[in-house]
């Protein structure tokens, strides 16, 4: 009797025209539910009312006020996680040491913890009866309720994105041309800049992209934090839900249709990028 491994009838049903067709119309029916159609949902109610409804909803004070605090939040959170993943993923890729596991392991806590959970240990560090709330509140420090404990929730839930896609590709990349540029009289620093960067640069950007998208849609962290201040704590995510609780409808789904729009230009730039890199590595 012929082995199963020889037999080719898996291939030939597996590359048929029929399987291909059944498995195509599969993932755009998946996509069209669960990602076109409530894409255009928001839209559509965004603009339920016309434009003029529209862009009052999307220029009022407390909306601005929460697009600037997204922004700004995201922009340090990206700033602070690409130098520590900058230097994890060196660490970790290029030295042995001794709690290396340690490490790898609490950089990947954010993600197996629950975001609300993280917001309620900022509460117990940073809260009035917290480890630290009476030292700062003698000394008239306030993070919680505030705009720091915003960009310190943000940065906790951030931080593993860029580490995470840097460290699997500099250990598969390895050390050679990095010893081989030090052999040659290049200091560290000089090494890194011309040698690790630009080898590198499509890993971190990729990097910067992920974190950047999960800081603007980041929940659950900053609500616990924030204290739903608006137009001082409130981001947009939480800007929607009071907006939606407020039964102000048009104005919720507009300020949700402006994530929505980072969202694509977030994907947008990530096609880009891997599109590059793919044409990159071709041409190396």
């Amino acid at each position: 009797m012929r082995p199963a491994a020889n037999n080719p009838l898996p291939v030939r049903c597996a590359s048929s025209p029929l399987v291909r067709r059944i498995l195509i119309g599969a993932a755009l029916l998946f996509l069209t539910l669960f990602l076109l159609l409530p894409l255009a949902a928001v839209f559509a109610q965004a603009l339920a009312k016309g434009w003029g409804a529209y862009l009052d909803a999307v220029r009022h004070p407390e909306a601005l006020a929460a697009v600037r605090l997204s922004l700004q939040a995201t922009v340090i959170a990206v700033g602070l996680n690409m130098v520590f993943g900058l230097m994890a993923a060196w660490a970790i890729a290029r030295f042995s040491f001794r709690g290396k596991s340690l490490l790898i392991t609490l950089i990947d806590l954010p993600l197996a913890v629950s975001p609300v959970v993280s917001g309620l240990i900022f509460v117990l560090l940073f809260g009035l009866h917290g480890w630290f709330g009476g030292w700062l509140d003698e000394h008239n420090f306030q993070i919680l309720f505030a705009v720091p404990a915003v960009v310190i929730a943000t940065v906790f839930v951030t931080f593993p994105f860029v580490a995470r896609e840097l460290i699997p590709f500099m250990q598969a990349q390895g050390s050679e041309e990095e010893e081989a540029a030090l052999v040659l009289g290049a200091s560290p620093w000089r090494t890194f800049y011309s040698v690790t960067l630009p080898n590198i640069r499509w890993s971190l950007l990729y990097g910067v992209i992920l974190c950047s998208a999960r800081a603007m849609g980041e929940f659950g962290a900053v609500s616990v934090v924030s204290g739903h201040i608006r137009g001082v704590t409130d981001t947009l995510p939480l800007e929607v839900e009071i907006l939606y609780n407020e039964y102000n409808f048009t104005a919720a789904f507009a300020v949700a249709s402006l994530l929505s729009l980072m969202a694509v230009v977030t994907l947008v730039v990530k096609k880009c990028i891997e599109d590059r890199a793919h044409i990159r590595g071709g041409q190396t």
